[in-house]
């Protein structure tokens, strides 16, 4: 049965993808399939193919959504005459839903219309101080600079140079060569990056990070077509502590979470004594 109801949807299928293109032939309220009670229509499918898809690709996807919509209401179906009555009612579970999603919504308006959400840098630095066991790095990270260029256009000497002057004037001046001549370049001067970002580009296999990054402050590699070129200008190393601004967007959210949990703690508590105040709720005792 489903072979030969598929047959006949692929058939009425380019009408459907018509109408979706732009032809108002078939109506958005028509069927293009049924299982037992339930229909799946034509707007229900136009709704998730894009516009701006190939008419074969918009056809194909249509198949496949109808595909795997027949094959969830059949199995719906097994379902519906398989199970008792009493393990079909989910009216307490879709209840306890209903309660949960209410309360989510309710809160989270509350949140976004009550709660202070700004943090200041004074109150980073005083959670960093007070936490510092939170913030143990648990990788090695560097401030650096990395230039892969081909071997034609490499002058070592002046890039060294260049890599050297990390004023705002230098590191524009760097950056404008590398856009014009490197095949790959990355920047991190002002933001720390984890090493290994930088240790993927070189063309050798590092073995000891730490060791390695204790002896080498400027790297030189070359292969037959590319001069590689890694400046390290700071590092630290896991299980150190982390830099502040390593970490300041996490301390931050730290932060706001906690602020959170406080704020959504005195909401229930003052809604209780509400609730006392002007006798909304009871205590039954059992009879």
């Amino acid at each position: 049965m489903l072979k030969s109801l598929l047959k006949y949807l692929f058939a009425v299928l380019p009408v459907v993808i018509l109408f979706g293109c732009g032809n108002k032939t078939v109506s958005n309220g028509e069927a293009v399939a049924k299982v037992g009670s339930g229909k799946l229509f034509h707007k229900d499918v136009s709704s998730v193919i894009p516009d701006n898809l190939r008419r074969e690709d918009s056809i194909l996807m249509a198949e496949d959504y109808i595909r795997k919509w027949i094959k969830q209401e059949l199995l719906l179906q097994k379902a519906e005459e398989n199970l008792s009555e009493a393990e079909k009612d989910v009216s307490k579970q879709l209840e306890e839903y209903r309660k949960s999603l209410i309360l989510y919504r309710y809160k989270n308006e509350l949140i976004k219309q009550r709660m202070d959400t700004s943090v200041s840098e004074v109150q980073i630095f005083d959670y960093y101080t007070e936490n510092p066991e939170k913030f143990m790095l648990n990788k090695n990270i560097v401030k650096a600079i990395f230039i892969k260029i081909p071997d034609e256009f490499a002058n070592p000497e002046q890039l060294k140079a260049m890599c050297k002057d990390t004023s705002t004037e230098g590191i524009i001046e760097l950056r404008d060569y590398c856009v014009q001549y490197a095949k790959v370049f990355d920047i991190f001067v002002d933001r720390w990056v984890g090493f290994q970002t930088i240790a993927n580009y070189i063309p050798e296999n590092i073995e000891n990070q730490e060791q390695f990054l204790k002896e080498n402050q400027l790297i030189e590699r070359t292969d037959s077509d590319y001069y590689y070129l890694v400046s390290i200008l700071d590092y630290k190393l896991k299980n150190e502590p982390a830099p502040i601004e390593y970490v300041n967007d996490k301390i931050k959210n730290l932060i706001l979470n906690r602020r959170k949990i406080d704020f959504l703690k005195q909401l229930e508590d003052n809604v209780y004594t509400e609730g006392i105040e002007k006798n909304k709720f009871e205590i039954l005792k059992p009879n």
